[in-house]
């Protein structure tokens, strides 16, 4: 059994995942962490899960602190903290504001529980999971972000909608930044077992419109409802029961990668990784040459990015 700390408890997204984390046979015990000066929304909260769970019939203690040095014996940590992505915002424009935040933050934990595993969620997401890795000290099998999973699971969701078929028939990734600079692999995208440009369908599919709705997934729902919590949330969840429960899985996450990909690497990203109780562990892939070079722009952009987040935190 463990504990999962939720820091950023007070948000749109750290707000709704006590409730699918809950529902992980591995968990036993839910940390709600938020800014001082929130104690009664953390109360309030902390009280109308238990109410959930006591109807639900679940067995998952919560608690809730405003101090950092209570993440000590969490075995997972959720950093969901920073300044939401509002419409028309790029995640990009986050990250010297949520920087800060996240550095501050990793530090504690790196101090306080360095065996736990952190799970990033603060955007820009790739930026953030590379200022964690580096203010925590940690290793790097054992920080990572939500990086392009969802964005994953969306082009999923859009293939099988087109095909007709159930999502589980879908197999599909998207790869590099969490961000307009993300790269769907075709060349990796099976319907039924069968790859995609294999099917004498594919030819009318019209992929540029199906990666454009992916892309813009984020900035659409925001458009429309003001947040988007339950897709990343679910997210959230599956990342957290894949690593407790050692399950092996290869999921896209945002890791560091030296030379797994074409030896394009010295960066945080989107990229195949397996997942279990040890943490993050990036799968070496060969991919087609659009999608090396698609990749490499990606990863020249968000290292860019990266250097000058470094640099201003002095964290280079």
């Amino acid at each position: 059994m463990a504990r999962v700390a939720i820091i950023g408890a007070t948000g749109n997204v750290g707000s709704f995942i006590p409730h699918p984390i809950s529902e992980i046979p591995y968990v036993d015990e839910i940390l709600l962490v938020g800014r001082p000066g929130r104690e009664s929304f953390l109360e309030g909260l902390s009280r109308d899960f238990e109410d959930s769970y006591a109807a639900r019939g679940t067995n998952c203690r919560l608690s809730w602190s405003t101090d950092l040095a209570d993440l000590a014996g969490s075995e997972v940590i959720v950093h969901t903290a920073g300044a939401a992505r509002e419409a028309g915002q790029a995640r990009a424009d986050l990250a010297y504001v949520n920087a800060r935040v996240v550095a501050q933050a990793a530090e504690k934990c790196g101090e306080v529980a360095p065996d736990a595993k952190i799970l990033m969620v603060t955007n820009p997401v790739d930026v953030m999971t590379a200022v964690a890795l580096r203010a925590s000290g940690m290793k790097k099998i054992r920080v990572f972000g939500l990086g392009t999973h969802l964005d994953s699971m969306r082009l999923k969701a859009q293939i099988a909608r087109l095909y007709q078929v159930h999502v589980s028939e879908v197999h599909t990734r998207m790869i590099g930044e969490h961000g307009p600079s993300m790269v769907p692999l075709w060349s990796a995208t099976t319907v039924g077992g069968i790859r995609i440009d294999r099917l004498p369908s594919f030819q009318d599919l019209p992929v540029d419109r199906i990666v454009e709705t992916v892309r813009a997934g984020g900035e659409t729902i925001i458009r429309n409802k003001g947040s988007t919590v339950y897709g990343p949330g679910e997210a959230i969840a599956t990342l957290v029961r894949t690593v407790l429960g050692d399950e092996n899985r290869i999921l896209t996450v945002s890791a560091y990668i030296r030379s797994e990909v074409h030896d394009i690497g010295e960066v945080c990203i989107g990229v195949p990784a397996r997942l279990n109780r040890e943490g993050v562990t990036p799968i070496p892939i060969r991919l087609d040459p659009g999608e090396v070079a698609a990749f490499e722009a990606s990863v020249n952009r968000i290292r860019a990015k990266t250097a000058l987040v470094l640099e201003r935190l002095g964290l280079r």
